[in-house]
């Protein structure tokens, strides 16, 4: 039985490739309060209904909408540097990670599974999270300022996926926004969806999850498999 077992089982992704805010980390409050302090501090007003059409954002798109949504006229880059300083500062205080993801994460790379960061967060705030890892423990990074497309263009996964030198098809894609999840999904990387501070509809190639906490590196080849199958059934 156990050997059958074995013939069966869907083999392990080719790699992982996660997105961090609201993903690997819950950093997405730290945005939200970023947001609100750049906002009121030049006498606007910023609300969560303004704050939840970001996340998941290419950090440019977040700092037109609220250029466009408030009275602050600094530049994009200028509020891109005015978020990050308060959002590392803070992920330096404290990582929040979110639930059983640090765990699946040295889990799978404790397996062998190749590991990739695909965030639209830029290295500023990225190597604070790296830092607290085991070395080795990402074997690739596509941050916000390595790619020239954003969110939800395919780029940052195909970029992902090229240097771990893996088909996108053979690799399982980690997220938590809809924006995130069409990057991926339209790389044609199967996708776990695993709400947190906003909806995700349903869409092809992503299967829905409430959370990581129960999801061991042994599930993974079949969560793969079932989020590949959506790409035909949704």
């Amino acid at each position: 039985m156990s050997r059958l077992w074995h013939v069966l089982a869907p083999r392990p992704p080719a790699a992982l490739l996660w997105d961090m805010d609201g993903t690997l980390v819950d950093t997405e409050p730290y945005w939200i309060e970023a947001e609100h302090n750049l906002v009121e501090e030049a006498g606007g007003r910023w609300s969560e209904q303004l704050a939840r059409q970001l996340v998941g954002q290419d950090l440019y798109v977040s700092a037109e909408f609220i250029r466009a949504n408030s009275p602050i006229t600094l530049g994009p880059e200028e509020i891109i540097d005015a978020l990050l300083a308060t959002v590392v500062a803070r992920v330096e205080r404290h990582i929040p990670w979110r639930p059983g993801a640090r765990e699946l994460l040295l889990a799978g790379s404790a397996a062998g599974i190749r590991m990739a960061l695909v965030t639209m967060s830029w290295t500023r705030l990225v190597e604070p999270v790296m830092d607290a890892l085991p070395a080795g423990t990402f074997d690739a990074v596509a941050s916000g300022d390595v790619v020239a497309h954003g969110k939800p263009h395919p780029e940052p996964y195909l970029h992902a996926a090229r240097e771990l030198s893996v088909d996108p098809a053979d690799c399982l894609a980690i997220e938590d926004s809809p924006t995130g999840v069409r990057s991926a999904t339209s790389a044609g990387v199967p996708t776990l969806a695993v709400r947190h501070i906003v909806d995700i509809p349903a869409m092809p190639g992503a299967l829905p999850l409430r959370s990581l906490s129960d999801v061991a590196v042994e599930d993974l080849g079949a969560l793969r498999r079932r989020a590949a199958e959506s790409f035909v059934t949704v």
